[in-house]
């Protein structure tokens, strides 16, 4: 069975209705990046910070998988699929999708202060909660989002590393490839190995190696990815 791992950024959430950061009218509009996605705007005013990633969590509860997410969990049927995502949200899980690397955290948990990426301390946290101040974690220190913030370490990055170098197939579906260490993934992947990246826009791919290019929406986009690889099969 073929091992297709598939790198998702914002774009891929955008059509289930989440509010995405670059996009015009997007989240960095109403809010400045230093004073919600990183340690020092928690440490001056962690209330907005936990309730920024409140809402975003509770956001959650009115919005579905779309298609293309449906569609990526349903090709577990023909291949071995791996989904590392840049998303927070939990919309791969949801449409069925087994394996999936968040690279930067999930807004469905909570963590310590002091010491984030001890798993002794991350918990899970429903949709229709919210972390205040006050809440504590296992480690005494005040409950905070297990959320990867910008200067901070990405800790799942060496296990995506490991899956892409392993890879049949190589996805792109939704991302600038703006943010690292996330975009430098492609880096990893093996010079035989097909890539495929899914966009209605243009990307920027800084010179990296060939790759097919299916300038399309998430959803429109994986289901013609669909019929490309099940073309692929039946002439090998």
């Amino acid at each position: 069975m073929k091992k297709i791992v598939v790198l998702t950024g914002a774009g891929m959430s955008a059509e289930s209705g989440i509010t995405t950061f670059r996009d015009s009218n997007g989240l960095w509009e109403q809010f400045r990046v230093e004073d919600v996605a990183s340690i020092e705007g928690y440490e001056r005013n962690p209330q907005l910070v936990l309730q920024f990633y409140n809402d975003r969590r509770r956001q959650l509860a009115d919005v579905e998988p779309c298609a293309g997410h449906r569609l990526l969990a349903e090709m577990e049927r023909d291949y071995q699929m791996v989904i590392v995502t840049q998303n927070v949200d939990n919309l791969h899980e949801r449409a069925g999708s087994t394996n999936v690397i968040h690279l930067h955290g999930e807004l469905t948990k909570a963590t310590s202060s002091r010491n984030p990426n001890d798993a002794r301390c991350i918990v899970d946290i429903p949709v229709d909660h919210e972390i205040r101040w006050g809440d504590q974690a296992k480690d005494g220190s005040q409950l905070r989002p297990f959320i990867v913030w910008f200067g901070e370490p990405v800790p799942m990055i060496e296990k995506a590393i490991e899956e892409v170098q392993t890879a049949d197939i190589f996805v792109i579906i939704g991302t600038s490839l703006n943010v690292y260490p996330a975009a430098g993934l492609i880096h990893y992947v093996s010079p035989s190995v097909p890539v495929y990246l899914i966009d209605p826009k243009p990307v920027e791919t800084h010179g990296a190696r060939g790759i097919q290019f299916i300038q399309k929406g998430a959803s429109e986009g994986v289901a013609e990815l669909k019929g490309l690889l099940k073309n692929l099969k039946s002439t090998l």
